[in-house]
């Protein structure tokens, strides 16, 4: 009785999470649909943010691509450090250094969006300027550190404050999958005479693989839709552009936080319309992810 209740209880949570993620899409795109109709632009092609001008004409392509951008280059920032994090705190380090260590990367990720906000606003941002200035002196002949002005409100700054945001998730993710790898394995790859490097490349990493990388989606993730922290750090400014040194850029959490309190009807639905786009990102990221980690049975 107890395993059957318990089946029934856990069915029940799977099927209402389903209607509660489907609710939410039909409550967007109920609000998104007058909007859309007004529009005068490609919605998905245009880089034009006007939804309460005498025609509406917005789209979401500048806010899909600083948006992807920006998380993509927190990703490739916090992934190895991250990933080497967990295999210290797992593998080398004392064990009550251990406990301590992962407790403290855990709490990084309690920490408010407005803190970190905060900090990279009067902390982070005064700093980036100078290292923008040295990227763009010394490495402007690379396309991304080009450009014709440079400052620290960028995508670059943006980046580094999500990496560090999404750090303690992948970090937490990946120490666990770590710590779950057979001790037979890691014995025998030390009874051949491995050294602790070649247990890890050998025995550990190749276990861990599809957990690394579902950890890493789940960062993306989210990266993909932190709201607050980004709308403080990031001098918004209208066009497409590949020099993450240049003050400017938006995302869809960004241009949500600082324009809703100030739009009109048909301003509000397209910010909607907006929202549902970066909901279906978040929602293939999450499925991408846990995909992944179906392939391998020792994690399904």
């Amino acid at each position: 009785m107890g395993d059957r209740l318990f089946g029934i209880s856990a069915r029940g949570s799977g099927i209402l999470l389903l209607l509660i993620i489907a609710a939410i899409a039909v409550f967007l795109i109920a609000k998104a649909v007058p909007a859309l109709k007004a529009d005068k632009a490609n919605f998905l092609t245009s880089q034009a943010w006007n939804p309460d001008a005498a025609e509406p004409r917005f789209g979401i392509l500048q806010l899909a691509f600083g948006t992807l951008l920006s998380s993509l280059i927190a990703l490739i920032l916090a992934t190895p450090v991250a990933i080497g994090i967990a295999l210290f705190i797992a593998f080398y380090s004392p064990r009550r250094l251990a406990s301590g260590l992962g407790y403290v990367v855990d709490l990084l990720a309690a920490v408010p969006s407005v803190v970190y906000g905060l900090w990279g606003l009067q902390f982070f941002v005064p700093k980036m300027a100078s290292v923008a200035d040295f990227l763009h002196d010394d490495f402007g002949w690379i396309p991304l550190f080009g450009g014709d002005s440079v400052g620290g409100q960028s995508i670059l700054t943006a980046s580094i404050v999500l990496a560090i945001m999404i750090l303690p998730i992948i970090s937490s993710i990946s120490r666990e999958v770590f710590l779950q790898v057979p001790q037979p394995n890691v014995e025998a790859a030390l009874a051949l005479g491995a050294t602790r490097w070649e247990v890890i490349r050998m025995a550990v990493l190749p276990f861990g693989r599809s957990g690394m990388v579902s950890a890493a989606m789940l960062g993306l993730g989210r990266a993909l839709g932190e709201t607050i922290a980004v709308a403080m750090v990031l001098s918004t400014a209208a066009g497409i552009s590949l020099r993450i040194l240049k003050p400017g850029g938006n995302t869809f959490a960004a241009n949500i936080a600082n324009t809703f309190g100030m739009a009109g009807n048909t301003g509000r639905g397209a910010l909607i319309a907006s929202g549902l786009v970066l909901f279906v990102i978040t929602l293939v990221v999450n499925m991408l992810a846990r995909a992944i980690v179906a392939r391998r049975k020792e994690f399904v």
